[in-house]
């Protein structure tokens, strides 16, 4: 119960295993902790002996120290899934904060399971608050095919908000501009921007 992460590490399927049972026994707690699931995603490969499938899939001892995955969960539905190649964790200081210096990816998932994904060449995690900074060459890309480019993108992991005073670019169906300054949540449904730069590109076939 007191209990800040659970990790799972399975020689098969993560979905319906060790994890998902972790999962279903922490929607009952009180605390939330995070959770790691490492495994095998939900795929099937071809045969081949034990050692061999183990490094193919990143189950052996150095893939799973640099391969991380946290993943957030309300109740028993995973809201996101941060994945990174490398996770420098400095929690043992009096500022607790984690890095990912060779990049990372967040999949967001809404109540339907739409996934929208944002990537970065740079990230750190800020414990006390829980706010994500990915930086460097940051893409947010929407499951409705919409994609938001910028330098520098915060997340909230508590609110499930994404907000930036850096300058940035959208693009989706029906517009096409850039600005600074955005809020917006993980669904990038609702969101506020400041000041827009140029001109505003309007799909002719909007309804008016």
């Amino acid at each position: 119960k007191n209990s800040k992460l659970f990790v799972s590490v399975e020689e098969h399927n993560i979905v319906g295993g060790l994890g998902s049972a972790i999962a279903e026994f922490s929607s009952t707690l009180t605390s939330k902790p995070k959770q790691l699931f490492i495994g095998i995603n939900d795929q099937y490969d071809k045969g081949g002996d034990y050692k061999f499938l183990k490094d193919k899939n990143g189950l052996n001892a150095e893939s799973i120290a640099n391969q991380i995955k946290m993943i957030y969960t309300d109740s028993t539905k995973i809201k996101a899934i941060l994945t990174a190649p490398k996770h420098l964790d400095y929690t043992n200081l009096t500022f607790k904060y984690s890095t990912f210096p060779e990049g990372l990816k967040v999949d967001f998932f809404d109540e339907f399971g739409n996934k929208n994904q944002a990537i970065s060449d740079y990230g750190i995690l800020y414990n006390a608050t829980k706010i994500l900074d990915l930086k460097g060459n940051v893409i947010l890309k929407s499951f409705d095919g919409s994609e938001l480019n910028t330098s520098q993108l915060f997340w909230d992991i508590e609110r499930e908000w994404l907000f930036t005073e850096k300058y940035f670019t959208f693009k989706d169906s029906s517009y096409d501009f850039q600005a600074y300054r955005l809020d917006a949540n993980k669904e990038f449904t609702k969101f506020q921007t400041g000041e827009l730069v140029g001109k505003i590109m309007v799909n002719d076939s909007i309804d008016n």
